[in-house]
């Protein structure tokens, strides 16, 4: 196994690369995990491990689980302080790192199940913080359509591995998926600040349902809205006129849902 001791070595070159371009990851391919938890989740979520790194210090006391990483790693390398410093996007180097190709296999709308399409969601954390809710409440799948990138470091942290363990559906088409989705039966709503939209509280989720969150700043673009079958709203009673995306996304997830956990 090479040992890597210079951040001038071309692999450190590239790996840094792929962490702050989100050009690079899509021209290549590849994304990039820091950390033993996202290095693990790796291994169930189907994707190729191209490499991984990790300091001698992380190795001594969590063998089983990095040897596990480097049995599916097609190339494994040790790296010194110094390199794991040079590669880490977090404030303390977590000393494991892995580059995995971005494929995502098999991902379908099941028109039976229950989905949320972010639209043109720009923050990671937003992105990493609705993805990790909707695994929690067992939501089918996250739609995701412009917007920032799903393999970024800081989404990927943000969802505690959630995005690579639930299905994520990329679009550049949101009216076509939309129209689709009616065809095969789905509902389709359109969440909105807007208080003459229906009451989140009194819409029906039976059945297949997509819902439609948007833009932090703009909300649902006027064309999607229109596509959709029916505008939503969670009513208000404070002083607040919206929520934020992911505080949104969470409270409409859990209506989608709940009546799966009434029954329980």
């Amino acid at each position: 196994m090479e040992r890597i001791t210079s951040v001038n070595n071309p692999k450190i070159k590239a790996y840094t690369s792929l962490v702050s371009s989100a050009k690079n990851r899509r021209d290549s391919g590849l994304f990039v995990l820091e950390g033993l938890r996202l290095c693990s989740d790796v291994l169930r979520s189907g994707r190729t491990v191209k490499e991984v790194y990790f300091t001698s210090e992380i190795y001594e006391s969590n063998k089983a689980e990095i040897d596990e990483i480097v049995s599916v790693s097609e190339q494994c390398f040790e790296i010194s302080d110094n390199v794991a410093e040079k590669m880490s996007d977090t404030k303390t180097a977590q000393g494991i790192f892995a580059v995995v190709a971005s494929e995502n296999k098999g991902c379908d709308i099941d028109p039976s199940g229950k989905y949320v399409l972010l639209e043109n969601i720009q923050d990671p954390a937003n992105l990493g913080a609705i993805s990790r809710t909707a695994e929690a409440f067992g939501i089918d799948g996250i739609v995701v359509s412009g917007g920032c990138d799903v393999c970024s470091p800081k989404a990927l942290r943000a969802s505690m591995g959630a995005l690579l363990r639930i299905p994520v559906i990329e679009t550049d088409n949101v009216t076509k998926t939309i129209e689709s989705a009616k065809n095969a039966g789905m509902k389709t709503y359109a969440s909105t600040p807007k208080s003459d939209a229906a009451s989140l509280t009194e819409v029906d989720f039976g059945g297949g349902v997509i819902v439609v969150v948007g833009n932090e700043a703009n909300g649902v673009t006027a064309g999607t809205m229109e596509c959709c079958e029916k505008c939503i709203t969670i009513k208000m009673t404070g002083r607040a006129e919206s929520l934020n995306a992911a505080a949104a996304a969470s409270v409409i997830m859990w209506e989608m849902v709940k009546p799966s956990y009434e029954r329980r």
